[in-house]
Parts: C-alpha cells; structure tokens; sequence
C-alpha cells in the first residue's frame, strides 16, 4: 500500500518535485481514509488536522452558507490554506459522493513546507513580493522626510523665524496653529517676497509666507512628491497626518536620489505648450508599464505612478484652457472617477470626470464651463484616455453642475437607490478631485459618506449590485472563460476580476465612512476600522494582490509583442502552478462576495 502511495504522489503536483526518497518518506506518513457520502471531511473553523489529497470520488468545498466554491475530483489536495494561516478551516468540505482520501498529518505538512521551497511555493497562497532595491519610487514618505520640522506661529516677526532657519540651517519654516499647517516661509520667499520688496525685519510671517501649501500624508510615496514638485514648481513638501503636522521634505532631501522615468514625463508635462506635444508624451506610457512591471513593481505602485501621469496631464490641460478661454468666472474643482479617481490606471484606461462648480455660477457662466470641459476632454482623448462610453464626463452637463446639485444628486441615489442610481452610485462614490479648488469637494464628501452608512437600504441594493460581477470560476477546478465572440475562451481580468474588489472595497468604505478612494487602501482602511474582519480583509487583499499583479504582467507582456494591451487572458497562457493560485485568489473574492450578500464578513 505504501508503495501504490507513493506511485501515487509521484504523479501529482507538487509532490512530484520530491526527490524519490523523501517521497517514500512521506508515504509512510500518510494513511487513507474512506468518507461515505453526505459526511463532512471538515467544517469551516474546525482544527485541521490533516492536508488531504482525493483518490477517487468527489469533494465539494462551500462557504457558510451552503454555496458552492469548488468542486473537487481525484488528485486535487484541500486543507492546505487552513493549515498556512490558523490551522482551522477556511471554508467547508463535505463529500459529495463516496471518496477515498489520502491524509497528510498537520505536523508532516508543516515539515513538508519548510524543508521543501518548491512545495512551499505551491501551497502559500499569499505570494510575498520579491526583494527589490529601494529606491525612489517605491519609498514611502516617512522613510524619507524630515521629522518634527521647525515650526512657528504665523504672527512670528519674520527676523525671529529667519534667526531661527539660520540657527538650525534650513531652508523652511512652518507656520501652524495648534497642530494645523498654515503656511510656509522658505529662503526663496524671504528673498523675493520680503527683502526684495523692502519688509521691515517685524513684519509677520503671515504676511510674506505661502499661505495653504500643499500637503502630502506619510504613507504616499517619495514619488508623488517629486512629481508635485516638478509640475508645482515647488521645492518643500510638508508632511500631514489626520490634521497634523509630522514631517517635511524638501529637494535637497531629494537630490541624492535619481528621478524615475515617471518624474520625466511628468516634468515635460508640465512644460507642454499644447495638446499634441502632451499626446506625444502620454504614449510612451505603455514602455513606462513594462518597465515598471519588469522591475517587479507591486501593482498598487505601477498603478500609482500611471495614475500621476493623467492627474497631471489633466491639470495641464486645465492650465492650458484657462489660458485660451481666460480665468474662470467662479471657483470650480475637477474630479476624476473610474480607475483615475481610484488611482488604479493600467495600460487601458478612457476618461471618466465631472466638474463640481460653486454655487455661485449663473447660467451665462455655463458657456464658460461647458468649453473647458471640451478642451480638456478633447485633449485626454487625443492623449489616449478615451471617451467614456457612458458620458460620464464634464462635457456632459448633467456632469457639470452647481455643487448644491451634486449634493441633491448624491442625496437622492441613496435616497431612492434604482438601479440607474446604483449605477451611478458605483462611479461617482469614487471621485476624486484634481484640479481647482479642492474645498468644493470636503463637505460634499463627509455628507455623502454619513448618509450612505446611515441607510441600510441603499448599502442593501448596493451589495446586490456588485454582485453582478463575478469571479470566473468553473465548478470543476477550471475557469469560467468568454464563450464566444473575439475573446472566447479568455478570461475578462477586469470585470470579473479586479472589478468585484472594487466593488467591495467601495461598499466596505461607505460602511465605515472611510474617504479613502483606493481600492487596496480601502480594505486595509477597513481592517483597521473593523468594517471588515480581519481574516477575511487579509484574504481578500491578497487576493487583489495576485489577481491585479496578474492582469498587469498580462498587460506588459502584450506589449513588448508589440500588441495592444487588453485585460483578456487566455487561461493556458499560464503555468499550472499560475492557474492553481489564480483560481484560489478568485474563491477569496467569492466567498467575500457571499458574506456581503449575507450581511456577514464586512460588517464588525
């Protein structure tokens, strides 16, 4: 018997990669066990106390409520993503049909994996991130900045915070009440604001400092900051955390590193003279992702870094149109949604905006509006972010309004959530704004986020809208692929793929009013607020993590073919070890996607 077992993991993966006599080892570890029809095998929770491999007959795996995940036939293994994290069940398996089990003790399972990297590879489904350099683009904004930057209160005479820059030797000062930024004086305003205009040493800083600066927070990345310097053209970044001041950073911080190819096009955009030098620049996009991907970016940085590119080409379009159309009658604010307000920008990505205006616009002023929006639209789609096949753009006035409207807008989707308002609801709930004046949009956002969390009926129809989208699975161990058309046997990495994340990630934000627009950042945003459990958080960011990594590999590889990057993926195009872990990433989802539908998993 021992040595029909061990013929037998002979020819199944990844026991096969076992050197012949760790095999016959591990055989006679192993005992078979026979399950009758109808029994459990284990329940979700329980204590494993084996990895199990089929023999012969049929295992179905379920979730809490009954639903189908897998169906499982001979040499498939189960158990082992219990055994990984707590060593209790992560779902359920039950025997579909009378089945002869081979079973792996808990403790020679756990050997197994430790003394064998290939083995290991195989059943961890969380996928650490391969090692890679630090280097600017990846660095997070507290790895670099300067803590606890000196500070003053905006009535300090400015020959004190001069004395005081001098005496520390730096080239900035902050200006803050309580914890709160309020401005900043750096060597270049004293020079050109105050010596230069004649200042007496008593005059307050208030009144020579920049008032307002642009803040980042410390989880941004050193790269964002280096863009925002390039197209600003400014030279301190101070640091923010919940309304607090924690750091600054400044060029000179940045001069010893180099800037990534990603700073370069933001830095010819934000000196393009015209629409079609931005195009030219926009292209090189696709060599941009390639590098990226090949470095062994995570997706959430290649992503962030795509994203900058169309904030600032959109920003330059907005400087462009205000320079040909004149300045704006009122404020107003340009907000990004879709993957750009998500800062989620693969290789393949349209437009989707609106503009929030100040209630002070007068209907002349429309005219205005409605020829910005144009200039800016028609120039994102000359730079390849393509018209919204929905409208869903600031050339569409009902996409154009007042911000009183946007709040009525907002007010009734939650209020009479039908299924145009659901929708809409999964677009405009991402917004993000990117150019002008950014108050328009803080209120309208607490607001919206207060209400939506309050209305049970509204998250109620929202869960049973995302669920329309659903991860590829096939009941027997496979993919559910396209069926016909030009994508037929391709699975979509988009819409049944990363989008069913989004979508509740988005419901996971609105539960905990959390204002984050990320996807990745809204589940950790999540965890940490118990919108979500954490086990399941933690599965389904892992589950992100691989499905998005995949799609953009996909994406890169497309490319350097010299073919136009898509999200459909031939499920052959994989290695079995690939699929294995695809398809186990595509269960998370579907086991979060059930607990949303069943009122448990997201809610604490």
């Amino acid at each position: 018997m021992t040595t029909d077992i061990a013929q037998t993991l002979a020819t199944t993966h990844p026991y096969d990669v076992l050197p012949d006599d760790v095999r016959a080892e591990l055989a006679r570890e192993i005992a078979i066990i026979d399950i009758p029809a109808g029994q459990l095998v284990y329940a979700k929770g329980a204590v494993l106390t084996h990895l199990y491999l089929i023999l012969s007959g049929r295992i179905d795996i379920t979730d809490e409520g009954g639903e189908i995940l897998s169906i499982l036939g001979p040499r498939n293994s189960f158990g082992e993503r219990g055994l990984m994290k707590d060593g209790r069940g992560a779902v359920t398996a039950q025997a579909a049909e009378a089945s002869r089990l081979l079973a792996i003790p808990a403790a020679v399972f756990h050997k197994l994996v430790k003394d064998h990297p290939r083995v290991l590879r195989f059943f961890d489904r969380t996928r650490p991130a391969a090692a890679r350099k630090q280097d600017i683009t990846t660095m997070a904004l507290s790895d670099l900045m300067t803590h606890a930057p000196l500070t003053c209160r905006p009535e300090t005479q400015l020959i004190e915070a001069a004395r005081q820059m001098r005496a520390l030797g730096v080239s900035c000062i902050i200006a803050t009440e309580g914890e709160a930024v309020r401005g900043i004086l750096t060597t270049g305003d004293i020079t050109a604001r105050a010596v230069a205009e004649g200042c007496p040493p008593e005059t307050p800083v208030a009144q020579v400092m920049t008032p307002d600066p642009m803040t980042l927070p410390p989880t941004a990345l050193v790269a964002d900051v280096l863009h925002a310097m390039i197209e600003r053209k400014i030279t301190h970044m101070p640091v923010v955390a919940a309304g607090r001041l924690v750091g600054i950073l400044t060029q000179t911080d940045l001069t010893r590193f180099q800037a990534t190819s990603s700073a370069a096009l933001i830095r010819e955009i934000a000196a393009a003279a015209d629409r079609a030098t931005l195009a030219r620049i926009v292209a090189r996009i696709p060599d941009l992702l390639v590098q990226l991907v090949g470095g062994q970016n995570a997706h959430q940085t290649v992503t962030r870094l795509i994203t900058d590119i169309a904030d600032a080409t959109t920003r330059r379009l907005l400087t462009l149109a205000e320079a040909k159309l004149g300045p704006p009658p009122v404020p107003y604010l340009w907000l990004a949604c879709g993957s750009q307000g998500r800062q989620e920008q693969t290789g393949v990505s349209d437009q989707d905006n609106c503009l929030i205006i100040d209630d002070a616009v007068t209907p002349p002023d429309d005219a205005y509006f409605a020829a910005l929006a144009k200039f800016v639209s028609d120039g994102l789609d000359e730079a390849g972010y393509f018209y919204c096949p929905g409208d869903m753009m600031a050339t569409n006035i009902k996409w154009r309004q007042p911000l009183r409207v946007w709040r009525d807008y907002f007010r009734r989707w939650i209020n009479v959530p039908n299924p145009e308002a659901q929708m809409l609801s999964s677009v405009m709930f991402d917004l993000r704004p990117i150019g002008g004046h950014m108050a328009l949009f803080d209120d309208l956002q607490a607001e919206t986020l207060a209400a939506a969390a309050k209305n049970s009926i509204f998250m109620a129809h929202l869960v049973s809208n995302s669920l329309k989208h659903q991860p590829p699975l096939g009941l027997f161990r496979g993919f559910a692929t396209v069926r016909s058309g030009e994508h037929k046997n391709t699975i979509d990495l988009k819409h049944n793929g990363v989008v069913p994340v989004v979508d509740l990630g988005r419901i996971y934000a609105l539960t905990g009013q959390l204002p984050v627009a990320n996807t990745r950042a809204r589940i950790l945003a999540a965890i940490e607020a118990g919108a979500v459990s954490a086990t399941g958080g933690h599965d389904l960011r892992d589950a992100y993590d691989m499905i998005a990594d995949t799609r953009l590999a996909h994406q890169a590889a497309q490319i350097r073919r010299g073919e136009k990057p898509d999200n459909f993926m031939a499920p052959a195009d994989l290695s079995d070890f690939e699929r294995s872990h695809l398809r186990d990433a595509f269960v998370v989802v579907k086991t979060m996607q059930n607990a949303a539908a069943a009122g448990r998993g997201y809610l604490s």
